[in-house]
């Protein structure tokens, strides 16, 4: 009932409540990467959703298209600030609204992933993609994807509101800790 229900009512309300006190904040990151991104602010890229259907995901452009490399090579200044202050994720609201992702579940990652996942890593789609979750706050960022995925499998098999609500709270810790 909380997964098919209230979990997208409480995203939907929740980023609705938040949506003006984040503009602001929007609207400066926009405004700075349209000049100093020449124009390019946006990055969408083609991620599975829920049962592992395609979505376009919205996040602020951070990396150079250009450069060879890892992601932290490619990085433009401005990018690195955003990567490290999760501000880059706030175009994501949009995909929440849009009801292709949710606040609280498992990161979405690269289509290509889907041919190579066994079939208990395939439950990871059996919820709604979020901007944070289990992984998130139990894994730090070199974690390997079939760890973050073994977190990711273990959200979905106990999903609940008092778990999306202990998620949150550790990730806005982890948030203000930076």
């Amino acid at each position: 009932m909380y997964i098919r229900f209230a979990k997208s009512l409480l995203d939907i309300l929740f980023s609705i409540v938040i949506l003006p006190f984040i503009l602001p904040i929007f609207l400066a990151v926009f405004l700075l990467l349209l000049i100093f991104n020449r124009g390019r602010v946006f990055f969408t890229q083609i991620r599975p959703g829920l049962h592992g259907k395609p979505f376009k995901i919205f996040k602020f452009r951070t990396l150079y298209d250009e450069k060879e490399g890892t992601d932290e090579e490619r990085a433009t200044p401005i990018g690195r600030v955003l990567r490290k202050t999760y501000l880059d994720e706030l175009p994501q609201i949009f995909n929440i609204l849009l009801l292709d992702m949710s606040w609280i579940g498992p990161r979405p990652l690269l289509m290509e992933y889907l041919d190579i996942y066994t079939p208990e890593q395939h439950q990871r789609h059996h919820v709604k993609p979020g901007i944070t979750g289990l992984a998130q706050i139990k894994e730090s960022k070199n974690a390997s994807i079939s760890e973050k995925t073994l977190w990711d499998v273990r959200y979905v098999k106990s999903v609940s509101f008092s778990l999306d609500a202990y998620i949150a709270w550790r990730t806005v810790l982890k948030i203000l800790g930076r």
